[in-house]
């Protein structure tokens, strides 16, 4: 597994792909302190919409990951399925819910951070449209009209959204003016992390933290019931085979342009071997 150092142009992002009930929460607990002293990341996202129950997140879950290592949740469009959400994001401007729902509803789409050296960067979460809820403003033009107003070089962008079409249009139009398109919601993590032709880093999905023995994070059988027989079952998160995906970027903090990335899956059963210095 690759690793180095930032050097001293540069800082280091780690993003990892949904978080899948306490099954994946206890995967992140265990593997956080290992990947912090592997990578030494400036900053941690995680996407936590599936967190509580493998449905939407609750103050104990938000917490609970923020005490492994977490700085900064983001969510999509399960995050107001438990009412407690409503709370939690009000409250807590290091949870975000999509910067692209109505500006009626509580919370906020981005906030910035701070690296170790005292650049600053900022994360937004954004919610992409097809085949996904309407109530969402067009991704598009929302990015482009908050990206005019704010002045960072540093810009990481969580893309919650189904259609993978959606997702690569939105990578190549922001090439260049973010630091990073990062996918979420579809649980898969895919083989297409790389940097964009102008300098922005990109994948279609980060994947989650989860079971492989699943359908998408959940027991199998339920679901594969459903689509037999179209009868409603109840979901539940499967413990078995549990991974961690996550996405490692490199950015020059002058210019804001990914210099290096890595896509990383650790296994519960072997990841201090996997991330033995």
């Amino acid at each position: 597994m690759q690793s180095r150092l930032c050097n001293d142009n540069e800082i280091r992002a780690i993003f990892i792909g949904d978080v899948i009930g306490k099954y994946g929460r206890r995967i992140l607990a265990n593997t956080l302190p290992f990947i912090k002293r592997k990578y030494k990341p400036d900053v941690i996202i995680v996407n936590g919409e599936n967190s509580a129950g493998g449905i939407g997140i609750v103050k104990k879950t938000a917490f609970e990951m923020f005490n492994a290592g977490v700085d900064i949740i983001t969510t999509g469009n399960h995050v107001w399925d438990k009412k407690e959400a409503i709370d939690l994001i009000k409250d807590d401007d290091h949870v975000l819910r999509p910067i692209n729902y109505p500006k009626s509803v509580p919370g906020k789409g981005y906030i910035d951070f701070k690296a170790k050296d005292g650049t600053k960067g900022i994360v937004i979460n954004l919610q992409g449209r097809v085949f996904m809820e309407p109530v969402v403003d067009n991704p598009f033009t929302i990015i482009d009209e908050f990206l005019k107003r704010i002045d960072f070089k540093v810009i990481l962008i969580d893309f919650h959204a189904e259609a993978t079409a959606e997702k690569q249009a939105i990578g190549f139009y922001l090439d260049g003016r973010v630091s990073a398109v990062l996918g979420t919601h579809t649980h898969v993590q895919t083989n297409d992390l790389r940097i964009l032709t102008n300098g922005t880093a990109y994948q279609t999905d980060v994947g989650m933290a989860g079971s492989m023995d699943s359908i998408i994070g959940m027991k199998k059988q339920p679901i594969i019931t459903k689509f037999l027989t179209g009868i409603n079952q109840r979901f539940e998160v499967a413990k078995k085979d549990m991974i961690l995906d996550m996405a490692v970027i490199d950015i020059n903090k002058l210019s804001g342009k990914a210099t290096r990335v890595e896509s990383v899956r650790l296994f519960e059963s072997t990841y201090e071997k996997q991330l033995k210095i």
